[in-house]
């Protein structure tokens, strides 16, 4: 219960109650609010105080929504019916559905390289967007991830991040890795001591539910993808980035983002192939969400299908690894080869 408030601020209680009780299911007449505002802020307003605030609120440019009803009544005085239209079903208007909220949400949920505090943060602030009666229907939101990273520096992170990819500056970073007691400890050398990676930031890019940096370490020549909630110890250098399209692989090309995510379907740094796979029929949406539509059918029967791929090739290797034994490699000989030696070693654990 609030506590009784002056007139002054009745303008902004109506706001707040069509920000709350308020949307495109649930909307309220001029006596809703009148009631909301008796019993949750102590005010007492007639009609034509609660519509002339609605009137003050629309031409203040906030996006309310309404109903004209007209209404015919008897006029006491001149024993003539009147004609007139009344104004109901308020709500105010939203900048996102409730279906894209629960889409924001849920990919928060899902999303491992998020800290669960910070997960729980952004969540109410998503539900801040919508109603009451939203987060009414959203009681499964508490129920968050107990595997979630334990990285808190994440978000300072991608600021950081933003800024050095904006002014093409290198970045010194140390990089987590989990041990045997379940905790994340910095990279380190042989000696012992905390190795520092500086590398070259060129996107930031979410894949899989995880967060990735495509960059360049100083000491190699080609593209890495680092998860940003392996990332601690964040320092902006002075020093310019190495530019992409110097790097092993571009080819003398700045970086293409949509290209670039197409061949690199599970994130891994290694060249790229045009590779000729069979697969079993079965099989032919699953190459097509992870590769794209560009790549190529032919030699179709009942046995199987041929197909050809430019990607990645440790994705491809990846790929194959995982749908044995309906995955063939074809071409190129020397991954075909990789592939094989490795199945074969494989079966060997299994003697």
């Amino acid at each position: 219960m609030y506590a009784k408030q002056p007139k002054k601020l009745l303008i902004m209680n109506i706001l707040d109650i069509l920000r709350r009780y308020s949307d495109e299911k649930h909307r309220l007449s001029q006596r809703e609010i009148g009631d909301l505002l008796r019993s949750r802020y102590g005010m007492t307003a007639d009609r034509k105080a609660i519509k002339r605030n609605l009137m003050d609120l629309l031409e203040c440019g906030f996006g309310i929504e309404y109903t004209e009803k007209p209404r015919s009544r008897l006029n006491p005085g001149t024993g003539e019916r009147e004609e007139n239209v009344v104004l109901t079903d308020f709500y105010l208007t939203r900048e996102f559905t409730d279906a894209e909220l629960r889409l924001l949400i849920d990919s928060l949920l899902f999303s491992q390289h998020l800290p669960r505090s910070q997960c729980n943060a952004l969540v109410e602030k998503l539900e801040g967007l919508s109603s009451q009666h939203f987060r009414s229907h959203m009681k499964y939101i508490s129920k968050i991830r107990e595997d979630q990273t334990d990285n808190r520096q994440l978000f300072l992170n991608i600021e950081l991040l933003d800024e050095a990819i904006e002014k093409r500056k290198k970045v010194a970073v140390h990089y987590l890795e989990y041990r045997t007691d379940k905790r994340q400890h910095p990279r380190i050398h042989s000696d012992g001591s905390v190795r520092e990676y500086v590398v070259s930031p060129y996107q930031m890019v979410a894949k899989e539910g995880k967060y990735y940096l495509i960059c360049n370490a100083d000491q190699y020549d080609d593209v890495a993808n680092y998860r940003l909630d392996r990332i601690c110890d964040l320092t902006l250098l002075e020093e310019s980035i190495r530019p992409f399209e110097t790097l092993k692989g571009a080819d003398g090309h700045p970086l293409d983002l949509a290209n670039y995510m197409k061949r690199h379907v599970y994130m891994y740094a290694s060249g790229d192939a045009m590779a000729r796979l069979r697969i079993a029929p079965f099989l032919v949406s699953d190459v097509i969400d992870l590769f794209g539509k560009d790549v190529t059918f032919s030699d179709e029967n009942d046995d199987g299908i041929t197909v050809a791929v430019y990607a990645n090739e440790m994705s491809i290797e990846q790929f194959a690894k995982s749908y044995v034994p309906h995955v063939t490699i074809l071409g190129p000989e020397a991954l075909r080869k990789k592939v094989k030696g490795m199945l074969e070693q494989a079966l060997e654990g299994y003697r």
